[in-house]
C-alpha cells in the first residue's frame, strides 16, 4: 500500500536528506586510488551517528535473505550495480564507485546514492556516469501530481534511447516511515500506466544503465548484484518529495 506522508513528515525527511546528502559527499570526496570500501564504510558509519541519526542498512535484513546486511554503505565497483558489501580491497585507478546509503533521521528514511570515478577514467566510462545522473534529472522531472511511475520510468529509457542497457530487475520505491515502500518505479515504461502520483507521495528514484547487456545475476556473498557479462554500471538516486508545486528533491545539500 502506497504511504502517504503529512507535512510534519516530509519536514523530518527534508532534514535527513540534508544530512544524508552531506554523508555521501563526504564520503564521495576520499575516493581515491589505494583507499578501500571499507574505509569509506566507516566513514559513513561516523558521519551518521555523530549527527545522531541511525544508518539505514545496517542490520536490515531484505525479504529472502538469509543474513541481514553488515555495513552502513553499499559500495558497488564497475560491474557491480547495487548492494556491494564494503571490503578491505584497495580501489584502483580508473574504476568507478557507486556510494549507495541510506539514514533514520528522527523516526524517516532517506536514500541517495552516487558514482563517482576513482581517479581518472576513459571518456566512454564518464559517459556513462554523465548519462545516467542526467536520466535521473529528467524523470525527477516527470514525479508531478497527475503523472504516473511509468511516465517517471519512461523519461529515463526514452533519453538513454538504446545507447545503455537499462536494469529492469530492480527499481526505484517508495520511502519514508520505512527504508523500502509502495510503489514500485522502473526505469522504464509506458506514458500513463503504472500508480498515479499524487500529493504526499515521496518516492527513490534511481537509474542504473549498464555498458553491456542488462542480464544480471548475484554475486557469492548473497548481495551484490553484478552485471552477468562484466560490463560496467552507474546507478544514481535521490528522495523525490511530490508536491502541489512539482519535485523536491530531499537528498541535496543546501
Amino acid at each position: 500500500m502506497i504511504q502517504i506522508k503529512t507535512d510534519k513528515e516530509i519536514a523530518l525527511l527534508r532534514e535527513g536528506g540534508k544530512r544524508l546528502a552531506a554523508v555521501v559527499a563526504l564520503v564521495a570526496e576520499h575516493v581515491k586510488p589505494g583507499v578501500t570500501t571499507a574505509e569509506l564504510d566507516d566513514i559513513a558509519y561516523k558521519a551518521i551517528t555523530k549527527q545522531g541519526d541511525t544508518p539505514a542498512f545496517l542490520g536490515y535484513r531484505p525479504e529472502g535473505h538469509r543474513v541481514s546486511y553488515p555495513a552502513t554503505l553499499c559500495t558497488s565497483v564497475n560491474e557491480g550495480i547495487v548492494h556491494g558489501i564494503p571490503d578491505d580491497m584497495p580501489l584502483q585507478e580508473g574504476s568507478i564507485i557507486s556510494i549507495d546509503c541510506g539514514i533514520k533521521h528522527a523516526g524517516m528514511f532517506t536514500d541517495h546514492a552516487v558514482t563517482v570515478p576513482v581517479g581518472a577514467v576513459a571518456g566512454d566510462v564518464a559517459e556513462l556516469l554523465a548519462t545516467t545522473k542526467k536520466s535521473l534529472q529528467l524523470a525527477i522531472e516527470k514525479a508531478v501530481v497527475g503523472n504516473t511511475t511509468g511516465d517517471v520510468g519512461y523519461a529515463v529509457e526514452s533519453f538513454v534511447d538504446g545507447r545503455y542497457g537499462i536494469v529492469r530487475e530492480l527499481a526505484g520505491h517508495g520511502v519514508g516511515r520505512e527504508i523500502h515502500e509502495d510503489p514500485y518505479v522502473p526505469n522504464y515504461g509506458k506514458p500513463g500506466a503504472g500508480e498515479k502520483i499524487v500529493p504526499g507521495m515521496v518516492l527513490a528514484i534511481e537509474p542504473m544503465l549498464v555498458m553491456g547487456g542488462e542480464a544480471i545475476s548475484v554475486a557469492d556473498d548473497d548481495y551484490t548484484i553484478i552485471t552477468k557479462d562484466g560490463a560496467w554500471a552507474a546507478h544514481f538516486e535521490h528522495t523525490v518529495a511530490v508536491t502541489e508545486s512539482g519535485p523536491e528533491i530531499l537528498t541535496r545539500l543546501g
